[in-house]
């Protein structure tokens, strides 16, 4: 008799998740109702497996609103009914166009109207009333509409305590305190299911409206496939047999290119590999990467290929990857076997500034019908619950920001109001909160995928389904990860900027000659690697240096070592000893020698993880994998991988492992599974890091350039600025005469782009270049004036960057002239003159500007300055006792140091206190870190930007000195001389 029941993703509406709800439901003794989410169809799917698992019949619909007004419901009759009304929401998502009052025709769906509807009803609409408006039919001939009527009873939460979590939703959602929630923003306190019998007691004078809504309800029928089933384009010739053929036909050539005509063991596996591929019916998925592929080689696109897709070799052929796997005796089962539970995934990386352009190839070649964007879902997190919640209670901002701070947990403890903020965030945590777009899942699929959800069209501009990866994969989609990032960029730009610069073509692609590069090898030994993909952290450069990396393998491996769970589990200081001493190795255990040699018996990749699973616990290939996803948050169901948990100890202890051994090896399968990658991803990862470093090396002045007009990567503007000047770049401060948007390089001459000068505009970054390419250099400031109509505010801030140093006029007489010229009519014509006349001159005192008066310009307008050092900028002269080359000389000493702030990591011990990692420059711009324990910090704390003053003890681990800080104080800086 529930013909509008709403789950969560009613969002900050709907209070119950699909299993409460159907539980809710049984309990009394509901049979079959009506999911109506409200503009969206995400738990569709999810509640029909639920009311099967359960017995309950589900009927699929959708509840369409404008704003806060209820229009009608749609009811589905089947799929077709389902795909109706997903197709119908869609098209006004898409084309962004609001609902119409009046629904159209359905052929396989019912629409129902809140009583009061005036409009003839058509053949499948009806009228739904809820129970405390039936006194509104008394006294009324009810012919006409006898036989539309339905018994309306919505369903939003499950009791009276959630309806008050349905009022705080609902605050949150307006953005308004509680006591501002209006009747008509919320649901009814009634809209709950009601005991047995209440419903039919309510209605037991109109019995003719029940028996329509049950007569109704019985004709729907969700006639979808149960279980998971391949709902992906299944073929990509049109054809499996041409779909087979060509596979193989791409495999073997590419086999060829990569390995030559006479390689064995390469034919073996890709023979291998291709017969799993058929008989899992994967060759379209393969087909279609390769295709996409294609396109982008066609664009002169930069690909990185990743994640497990990179074990196989089949891949490898194919160019989807460019990682080899006979080479790294990469394991092609973690990628696809017949026991794997989860669908397997390319991920393609492409330039931050391409992407766009294959995801759109994409939806043309395979349609708009069947392809979309994967949908993710945020949920309400812990500290954001408790802003949210105080906000609705009206709480001023100092008390809710008291509520956050940890380090006031035992005195909010005692606090009523904040007990009460948690007894609702409690409820609230993670809660739907808002859909939003995954990171680059694509699907393709064989049926209009409006069958399965509606679409949304979020800011990128793209149809996207309205529920994630987790759900799709239930469902029976496998998705294409088409990704970005700024290292392609940078590799990409790098390689046009040398060819443009240096007149030499590089083959970015020759990878395995970067790796026996000794040049290339050596920097990668010693940390020299700021802007290189992956490996230019103070992390990575720190264990890169312990370990002495100076090879492709040891990159392989230390590229996943680095990830949380080996460090946090004491595993990445064990690789480390193991690595310079292999000869004395001690293995936890036999199996884990046997397993493990090639690590030193340390888990290092995600394979590591299943191989002690299968060969330490006794436990299959497909539990294996699960319990390792399910540490991963890749698995939902915590119950199942509780049962896994329990498998491993009885599987380990029956197979007669010590309870002691079982326990440690536990601990590192627990603390490492969850953080690692795959031995193929961290492999792709280690390529693109050799291409970055291969350039850095050789053409570091270009490939810096490139890395500041890609965004950076993991560093502040400023470092990327010094590492151009370290490299033997002169870099200029931006000038109209010499910049582009962008820094832009000739010879050893680098200019810094319009785009970095906070404050100035996208029209005159973009108008200033193009204008001087069209008509020449600009001659004087009337000439600039005039040609690029820029007004005081923004010629003020050129000036004061020193952008029309061109004039030979000191940056006051400009900014005195342009005053003259612009400050009482704000805004030059640049209309054509009849007549050129010079301006008039006047004369003034001398007027300089100093280098400190300059320097501040520059933090001001760049974020750094250019004409002093900020070691320049101090007010002392002490640059400490020693240098940061010199560190490892004075293990055990205390030392002073005075260190240029570079970034800061905080981290949390064993015991839940907060310590920091620093990384600091020297005056001769080399790097130190350092180590901040809790009991110094807090005493002694980091203020941001500048230089500091350092007094530590040096330590030493693995030949690797840092500072372990037992006082630091951030050190003044001159006066700014125009304020002052």
């Amino acid at each position: 008799m529930y013909l509008n029941v709403h789950s969560q993703y009613s969002l900050r509406y709907g209070t119950m998740s699909i299993p409460a709800l159907v539980a809710e439901a049984m309990a009394r003794g509901i049979t079959q109702m009506v999911l109506t989410d409200i503009n969206n169809s995400t738990g569709i799917m999810e509640f029909m497996r639920e009311c099967d698992e359960k017995g309950v019949k589900p009927i699929a619909g959708m509840e369409f609103r404008r704003e806060k007004r209820l229009l009608y419901i749609g009811i589905a009759k089947n799929r077709e009914g389902m795909k109706e009304l997903n197709d119908f929401l869609s098209e006004h998502n898409l084309e962004q166009k609001a609902l119409p009052d009046i629904a159209p025709e359905f052929s396989d769906a019912y629409i129902v109207y809140p009583y009061g509807h005036a409009a003839p009803l058509k053949k499948n609409e009806y009228l739904g009333i809820r129970f405390n408006e039936l006194n509104r039919l008394y006294g009324n001939d009810l012919k006409e509409i006898k036989e539309k009527l339905l018994a309306l009873q919505p369903v939003f939460v499950a009791d009276k305590i959630e309806y008050r979590l349905h009022e705080y939703l609902r605050g949150i959602d307006l953005n308004v305190v509680l006591t501002e929630v209006t009747e008509s923003d919320k649901c009814s306190p009634t809209d709950m299911f009601l005991s047995p019998g209440q419903l039919e007691a309510k209605f037991s004078r109109y019995a003719f409206i029940l028996d329509n809504t049950r007569n109704l309800m019985n004709t729907c029928v969700m006639d979808y496939p149960k279980g998971r089933i391949n709902l992906n384009r299944r073929t990509f010739t049109g054809n499996k047999k041409n779909d087979r053929e060509l596979l193989e036909k791409l495999a073997l050539s590419g086999m060829e290119y990569r390995y030559g005509k006479a390689n064995k063991e390469a034919l073996r596996k890709v023979k291998h590999e291709l017969k799993v591929i058929y008989e899992l019916d994967f060759c379209a998925y393969f087909l279609i990467t390769w295709d996409i592929i294609r396109y982008s080689g066609s664009q002169g696109y930069y690909h990185v290929g990743r994640g497990s897709g990179a074990n196989s070799i089949v891949a490898y052929c194919l160019k989807i990857t460019d990682v080899d796997p006979i080479e790294l005796n990469l394991y092609f089962e973690r990628f696809l076997n017949a026991q794997r539970t989860s669908p397997p995934d390319f991920d393609i990386d492409y330039s931050w500034d391409e992407r766009e352009d294959v995801q759109d190839y994409i939806f043309k070649r395979y349609g708009s019908q069947h392809t979309a964007l994967l949908g993710t879902m945020s949920t309400f997190k812990d500290r954001s619950i408790i802003r949210e919640i105080g906000k609705v209670m009206g709480l001023p901002k100092s008390e809710i920001d008291g509520f956050t701070d940890q380090t006031q947990a035992a005195v909010n403890q005692n606090n009523d109001t904040f007990r009460k903020i948690v007894a609702i965030h409690e409820r609230m945590a993670n809660m739907p909160n808002q859909r939003s777009i995954h990171a680059g899942g694509v699907l393709i699929t064989e049926e209009p995928i409006t069958y399965y959800t509606a679409l949304d069209l979020p800011p990128k501009g793209m149809a996207t389904v309205q529920w994630d990866m987790y759900e799709a994969e239930k469902i029976g989609f496998d998705k294409y990860d088409i990704l970005s990032q700024r290292g392609i960029g940078h590799i990409k730009m790098a390689v046009k900027l040398v060819e443009e610069n240096q007149q030499r073509k590089i083959d970015i692609h020759q990878v395995k000659t970067f790796m026996r590069d000794p040049a290339v090898n050596a920097n990668l030994r010693i940390g020299n690697t700021k802007g290189c993909f992956y490996i230019e952290s103070p992390a990575m450069i720190q264990l890169n240096r312990k370990l002495g990396c100076d090879n492709y393998l040891v990159l392989v491996a230390a590229s996943s070592i680095i990830r949380p769970g080996v460090a946090s589990s004491g595993m990445m200081g064990e690789y480390i000893k193991n690595h310079h001493h292999p000869d004395k190795v001690q293995y936890l255990h036999p199996v884990m020698e046997e397993q493990l040699k090639e690590t030193y018996g340390v888990m290092v990749y995600q394979e590591d993880v299943i191989k002690i699973c299968i060969h330490f616990a006794g436990m299959d290939g497909t539990d294996a994998d699960i319990l390792r996803r399910g540490m991963s948050g890749k698995y939902r169901s915590k119950k199942e991988f509780d049962r896994l948990v329990e498998r491993f100890h009885e599987g380990a202890i029956k197979l007669g492992r010590p309870p002691a051994v079982v326990a440690e090896v536990w601990r590192q399968v627990s603390s490492f599974a969850g953080y690692s990658f795959s031995k193929a991803h961290s492999a792709s990862f280690a390529v693109e890091s050799y291409q970055s470093l291969f350039l850095k090396t050789y053409y570091p002045r270009e490939f810096m350039v490139a890395v500041l007009n890609n965004y950076g990567g993991f560093y502040d503007r400023a470092l990327y600025v010094q590492e151009l000047q370290r490299s033997g770049g002169l870099v200029h401060l931006p000038c109209v005469n010499n910049s582009e948007s962008l820094v832009n390089i000739s010879g050893v001459d680098v200019y810094l782009g319009f785009a970095g000068i906070h404050g100035l505009t996208d029209i005159f970054i973009a108008l200033i270049p193009e204008e001087r390419r069209r008509n020449g250099t600009y001659q004087n400031l009337e000439d600039f004036i005039k040609r690029t109509g820029i007004g005081l505010e923004q010629a003020i801030t050129l000036i004061r960057v020193g952008a029309l140093r061109f004039t030979g006029k000191s940056k006051k007489e400009l900014l005195w002239a342009i005053h003259l010229l612009l400050g009482a009519k704000g805004k030059p014509s640049n209309t054509a003159e009849l007549f050129c006349l010079e301006a008039k001159n006047y004369s003034l005192p001398v007027l300089v500007n100093t280098r400190l008066e300059n320097a501040y310009h520059e933090l001001e307008l760049l974020g750094f300055p250019l004409s002093m050092t900020m070691f320049e900028l101090l007010q002392t002269d002490y640059r400490g006792e020693i240098l940061a080359n010199d560190l490892i000389n004075h293990v055990g000493q205390r030392v002073k140091m005075v260190g240029l702030y570079v970034c800061e990591k905080t981290v949390h011990t064993k015991t839940n206190k907060r310590m920091w990692f620093g990384n600091f420059l020297d005056v001769e711009g080399n790097t130190f870190d350092t180590v901040h324990f809790p009991n110094s910090t807090p005493t002694y704390p980091f203020r941001g930007a500048g230089c500091y003053l350092i007094l530590g003890k040096v330590v030493e681990e693995f030949g690797f000195a840092s500072l372990e800080v037992l006082k630091f104080a951030k050190l003044p800086i001159l006066p700014n001389p125009v304020i002052s």
